[in-house]
């Protein structure tokens, strides 16, 4: 039986008295990219939050390798192996590129250094002295993934990391997820590029108002149109 990175049972998570997720249970196995699917306002970036700790869960569990995670502040959570790259990227604009990147350095015992994050990403090296907020979107997005490798994480969360790009980065972006699925990196993706999202998945789960609507391998899923129109709108 395969090993779950990433586990959340029954969890409901609330903004004040606005009831977001119910019930939400799924896991991602190690080694494996999971694509979060859904509408806006699905709960997907919820979920997310509810996993790094920046929205406790009211009711549940979320479990990293077994562990029990939730409820524990996000710094903690960070220590333990989960990275978050955010949507709409949020570099730290004032600071380098090799700023932004040291700062969030964590060894636990991964690969992950300034040196190798500059060989998968070259236009960073070129940019190291740059401030962050002076780069372009697409070079933002690498250094958002690369601030979050740096971490060395067990479990890497990406919401949305296509957001806003033109297709030729998209593309890029795209490579550099299923490399670091290839080097056996445990991915929970939040994707509204449909397509991008079943090329990368091994497992998908749905969304639709905070809710699991359905779940299964990218396959069996990609090849339902009805649930696909239905739950996401397109096909």
């Amino acid at each position: 039986m395969a090993t779950e990175a990433l586990a959340l049972d029954g969890v409901d998570a609330l903004y004040g008295e606005s009831h977001v997720l119910h019930g939400v249970s799924f896991a991602l196995g190690e080694g494996r990219v999971l694509a979060l699917l859904g509408r806006n306002g699905a709960g997907k970036t919820t979920c997310m939050n509810t996993v790094i700790g920046f929205l406790p869960p009211r009711k549940g569990t979320v479990e990293l390798f077994g562990e029990q995670v939730a409820r524990l502040a996000p710094d903690v959570i960070s220590r333990k192996g989960i990275a978050l790259v955010p949507q709409g990227r949020r570099v730290f604009a004032r600071l380098t590129v090799r700023e932004n990147l040291i700062v969030a350095y964590q060894k636990r015992g991964g690969t992950w250094t300034l040196d190798r994050v500059f060989a998968l990403f070259p236009r960073l090296k070129e940019r190291a002295e740059q401030d962050a907020g002076s780069l372009s979107g697409g070079e933002q997005q690498m250094l958002a993934i690369g601030r979050a490798l740096m971490g060395n994480p067990r479990v890497l969360l990406m919401d949305e990391p296509s957001e806003g790009l033109a297709p030729l980065i998209v593309a890029e972006v795209g490579r550099t997820i299923a490399r670091l699925k290839g080097e056996g990196q445990s991915i929970l993706l939040v994707e509204q590029n449909i397509k991008l999202a079943f090329e990368l998945a091994d497992d998908v789960v749905i969304l639709n108002t905070g809710r699991v609507a359905s779940s299964g391998p990218v396959a069996a899923v990609r090849d339902n149109e009805a649930l696909i129109t239905q739950h996401l709108g397109v096909f």
